[in-house]
């Protein structure tokens, strides 16, 4: 399994949080679910900076239920009093099946009228596991059967997504025997960023964890493992994406 904290940007900051995987019906719906619990003092705020993963996610919380469409940039959330979430990040197969259009939900969100599902939740927590099983009977429920196309789009998201041998689009391409085109308009129908986008976020979440968890590496040999074509090239992408520089980031751990 993926390193949990990946990522997230500042994991000391995170409230009490639960990372679990799907059972084998969702397998091919859902990456994991993720369930922060936090209860804070009054005045007392907990900043969550995030770099997320381009996929979409759907979020259960106390006043309903809200579909994350994938987002473009680093975010934040700040979580102040007591509450939670039960979150699902989806696979591209399960993404089309929620929204006709992913793309134009990228960096928006919308509210589904799904009293049932909040309240099936709501009544499970703080049982994470409870509440992640309700979350997925639910999904399993409303995806249904899924298509050759929904199965390919699943392994270009994991293929870009965890191969750091995948460097280029055509790359991908060629590992899964289809043209670039093909994947590019896959990605659109069942993503909503290009698979170039994606690539580049892979590479921005190993490089912050390697900074973060690695203070004696130097930045040109990161950049130069996570195939950057210089250190200039990793800076670039850290100061347009999380609006810091690599240095600056390190300094603030």
């Amino acid at each position: 399994m993926t390193d949990p904290h990946r990522g997230v940007l500042y994991p000391d900051r995170l409230p009490r949080f639960t990372r679990l995987l799907p059972g084998e019906a969702a397998s091919e719906l859902v990456e994991w679910y993720w369930i922060p619990q936090w209860e804070l003092p009054d005045g007392v705020e907990s900043r969550q900076a995030l770099l997320p993963y381009p996929a979409a996610n759907l979020a259960v919380e106390p006043d309903g239920v809200t579909l994350w469409g994938v987002t473009t940039r680093a975010g934040e959330r700040v979580l102040r009093g007591s509450g939670w979430a039960v979150g699902a990040l989806l696979r591209p197969a399960a993404l089309a099946q929620l929204s006709a259009a992913p793309a134009d939900l990228a960096d928006r969100h919308v509210v589904l009228d799904e009293p049932g599902l909040q309240a099936a939740v709501a009544a499970a927590m703080p049982d994470a596991q409870a509440a992640a099983d309700a979350v997925e009977a639910w999904l399993t429920a409303r995806v249904g059967a899924l298509t050759p196309e929904a199965r390919l789009a699943n392994a270009m998201a994991a293929l870009l997504m965890t191969d750091p041998a995948i460097l280029r689009l055509d790359d991908a391409a060629e590992r899964l025997r289809v043209s670039a085109r093909t994947l590019q308009r896959l990605a659109h129908r069942t993503v909503g960023l290009p698979p170039a986008a994606m690539i580049r976020r892979r590479r921005l979440q190993e490089a912050a964890q390697r900074v973060r968890d690695d203070p004696e590496a130097a930045l040109a040999d990161i950049a130069a493992e996570l195939g950057y074509a210089d250190q200039a090239h990793l800076a670039n992408d850290f100061r347009t994406v999380l609006g810091l520089t690599a240095s600056d980031y390190r300094s603030e751990q």
